[in-house]
């Protein structure tokens, strides 16, 4: 994970600049409509706090997330931890797909955009893509998706898929059997978890497309 990180908080106890998490969660934590973010330099997190928040922040599910814990008395996903998701617009459609750190939002990878692809697909390559990130990192923390559909994929490490290969969907399944020959020949640690969003808001990799 970032060695080093600014965290902004625009609305919380006492807004300001941060140096860690831990002192950034002191003042967001169980604030209603808290807002905060992190950044990599100080310069950058010292020009997003003089501007407008709304400038920097987007659909940021985590932060609901991490409000609840005051409150909320039902089990909360592993902050420490990577999301993944999957974008298409149209299914199938134009696809891309992410992984962030689950704690502070941060995007880690893209992938994408692949002119023809289907969500459950992005999920399977989000969560593979994560998987490989994570080992090459040596880190077992978990891995969140959404999709039941593509953590069954990845349990029986093949794609049951009715997008057809095309000339237009060669790259995406050239990605795909890619991940397909990954999982064959590596074993990793890593719990791969469903994303409750009925209980806990989506993902926070989610795009905010919807």
């Amino acid at each position: 994970m970032p060695k080093t990180r600014y965290y902004v908080v625009w609305k919380g106890k006492m807004p300001g600049i941060y140096a860690t998490w831990k002192e950034c969660e002191e003042q967001v934590k169980g604030v209603e409509g808290a807002v905060y973010k992190a950044f990599p330099t100080r310069e950058s997190a010292e020009k997003a706090l003089a501007d407008d928040y709304r400038n920097h922040i987007g659909k940021e599910p985590f932060q609901v997330v991490l409000n609840l814990t005051t409150s909320f008395q039902g089990p909360l996903p592993d902050l420490d931890s990577l999301s993944v998701d999957a974008a298409c617009k149209g299914n199938p459609g134009i696809l891309e797909y992410r992984g962030v750190w689950t704690r502070t939002g941060e995007e880690v990878f893209r992938g994408g955009p692949f002119p023809e692809g289907t969500v459950n697909l992005g999920e399977f390559l989000g969560i593979v893509h994560g998987l490989a990130l994570l080992k090459q990192l040596g880190l077992s923390c978990p891995v969140y998706s959404d999709s039941r559909t593509a953590i069954k994929w990845l349990k029986d490490r093949a794609i049951k898929t009715k997008l057809e290969r095309t000339g237009t969907t060669r790259i995406l399944f050239e990605h795909v059997d890619r991940a397909l020959k990954w999982l064959n020949e590596n074993r990793y640690s890593n719990p791969v978890l469903k994303w409750d969003t009925r209980v806990w808001g989506e993902i926070p990799a989610d795009f905010g497309r919807k």
